[in-house]
């Protein structure tokens, strides 16, 4: 039996879909006042969408990989120092909300201030990798 060819299409739009639901779900957390929450989902809405950009460039399902700044490498796309930082930056709400060593100092970092900065910083970066769907 052959492989199973992949349908770029569908998984593009897979990951696409399920970006922007994450995006309201961002929303919907900071409104609540769960920064720490709405910071981790920030980060699956980049995750999502730059697997939907590997896919495709790479016309293959992407790598396994939370890390923002390797997944952008691997899809392809120019990256600059201010962007690398904000992506480093983001990847780290991904560990710090979810492992308990991390937890307690990220929940006292997590200000309305704070995550309302980052949400700022990740809806420029979620138009910025949109723009290159």
């Amino acid at each position: 039996m052959g492989k199973k060819e992949l349908n770029t299409k569908k998984v593009i739009e897979y990951w696409i879909d399920s970006s922007d639901k994450d995006f309201k779900t961002m929303m919907n957390l900071f409104d609540s006042k769960d920064y720490n929450w709405a910071l981790f989902i920030g980060h699956l809405v980049l995750e999502k969408l730059l697997k939907a950009l590997y896919v495709k460039k790479n016309n293959k399902h992407p790598v396994y990989s939370h890390d923002l700044l390797l997944l952008a490498e691997k899809a392809g796309i120019k990256v600059d120092e201010k962007k690398a930082d904000m992506f480093d930056v983001i990847t780290s709400f991904n560990l710090n909300a979810r492992y308990d060593n991390y937890k307690q100092n990220f929940y006292k970092l997590c200000t309305q201030e704070f995550t309302g900065i980052w949400i700022n910083n990740i809806t420029e970066l979620r138009k910025w990798i949109k723009e290159k769907l």
